[in-house]
């Protein structure tokens, strides 16, 4: 890319299991690509692996930036695929949460996509690694790793967001609340709930760290120091009204390697997916990743 203007050649990794509504949307942003000259190869998804495997195969000198067209977990597995290939990631946010579009102050509708896309340019960031596995947003074990691990691929397909509030009431009902030990910076900490998070949202447009930053070489530890169903459904009241934060069982810290230690079995999961069991050994990457930000105005 030997400008701003240049026309950009695009490999667009397309996860189609979200189905015909989410393709529909895809379609006004590939007209516009096509409108500001972008030539562009379309790969679609079979099986989980497809979009990690695409972007590691994926030649340099053939293409200028990689696409991941769909949600975070497509994401996900793109950004583990572009350790190899060392090529920038674009957005076309077609997922069901899209929570890095949020993040990076993308807006989703067709001319904004396709804009940032054609015009925006790739900004060094920091990315967390748990176990080895490669994350954008967070890491996350305890109640919200139950949730995830309890939504299957036809769940989410078929109810959204919806498919992650049944999970939530049925974990509020089994979920037991053990312990985890963790160790941040050599630091023990200790918590009902863990997430390790390289963003400030959480889910949507949810603040949970608000001194996060895609940029930053540290992640932050949010301590959830209560367990019990009510406290549950109070942090999730504080999330969702912007109270999180200054709930004082809630407690930030900034680390740059973690150490989540639990009882055997546990599942971890990280940006939306799960990746295995615990313990988990997570640390941040930083300047790991070229993600392509929007332009500034006209």
């Amino acid at each position: 890319m030997t400008s701003e203007t240049a026309a950009r050649r695009l490999l667009i990794i397309l996860n189609p299991a979200a189905g015909w509504r989410r393709r529909q949307r895809l379609a006004p942003v590939l007209a516009r690509l096509r409108e500001h000259g972008c030539a562009f190869v379309l790969r679609e998804t079979e099986r989980p692996g497809d979009a990690e495997r695409f972007a590691a195969e994926v030649d340099p000198g053939e293409f200028d930036l990689v696409v991941a067209a769909g949600g975070d977990g497509t994401v996900n597995e793109t950004i583990n695929g572009l350790a190899r290939s060392g090529l920038p990631l674009a957005l076309i946010p077609i997922g069901t949460a899209n929570v890095l579009a949020a993040e990076i102050g993308l807006r989703t509708d067709p001319a904004a996509v396709a804009r940032c896309v054609a015009l925006g340019q790739p900004r060094p960031i920091a990315l967390g690694a748990a176990n080895g596995r490669r994350f954008i947003l967070m890491a996350g074990a305890g109640f919200d790793a139950h949730v995830v691990a309890g939504v299957s691929v036809p769940m989410k397909r078929w109810l959204g967001k919806g498919a992650y509030v049944l999970s939530t009431l049925r974990q509020l009902l089994v979920f037991d609340f053990p312990s985890y030990e963790v160790l941040a910076d050599n630091a023990i900490q200790h918590a009902a709930s863990v997430i390790v998070t390289n963003a400030r949202y959480y889910g949507g447009r949810f603040v949970c760290a608000p001194g996060a930053c895609l940029e930053s070489e540290t992640l932050q530890v949010c301590l959830f120091e209560r367990g019990g169903r009510l406290a549950a459904i109070g942090y999730a009241l504080a999330l969702f009204s912007g109270r999180l934060p200054a709930v004082s069982s809630y407690r930030l810290i900034e680390a740059r390697r973690i150490e989540v230690r639990g009882r055997p079995g546990e599942p971890i999961q990280v940006d939306g997916d799960g990746i295995g069991q615990l313990n988990a050994a997570i640390e941040v990457l930083p300047r790991a990743l070229d993600l392509v930000f929007p332009p500034g105005p006209d």
